[in-house]
């Protein structure tokens, strides 16, 4: 993997496609839409929500829990984020 130490890409956290299906059950669930995400497939702790440049929001799972224990968090997160923002 370019730009990667060797035995580094061991160390990172990838978030999985049923880690993203649960992510994608709690957007349906607020209004959000799919193409109005960024998930980046590195975990990285302590997971975050952030409203990117262009007005998609970027959801980074955390790597020190599961996802599935993080979507109410992160459900909280969003509507947050939405009522904030006068969506």
């Amino acid at each position: 993997m370019p730009g990667v130490a060797p035995g580094e890409e061991d160390d990172m956290a990838v978030i999985r496609l049923p880690e993203i299906e649960e992510i994608f059950t709690v957007l349906e669930r607020v209004g959000v839409s799919r193409e109005a995400v960024v998930i980046p497939l590195t975990k990285r702790d302590p997971g975050a929500i952030r409203v990117m440049n262009d007005g998609r929001l970027e959801i980074v799972a955390p790597e020190s829990m599961s996802v599935h224990d993080w979507l109410p968090a992160l459900e909280r997160e969003i509507r947050s984020v939405i009522e904030g923002s006068g969506a």
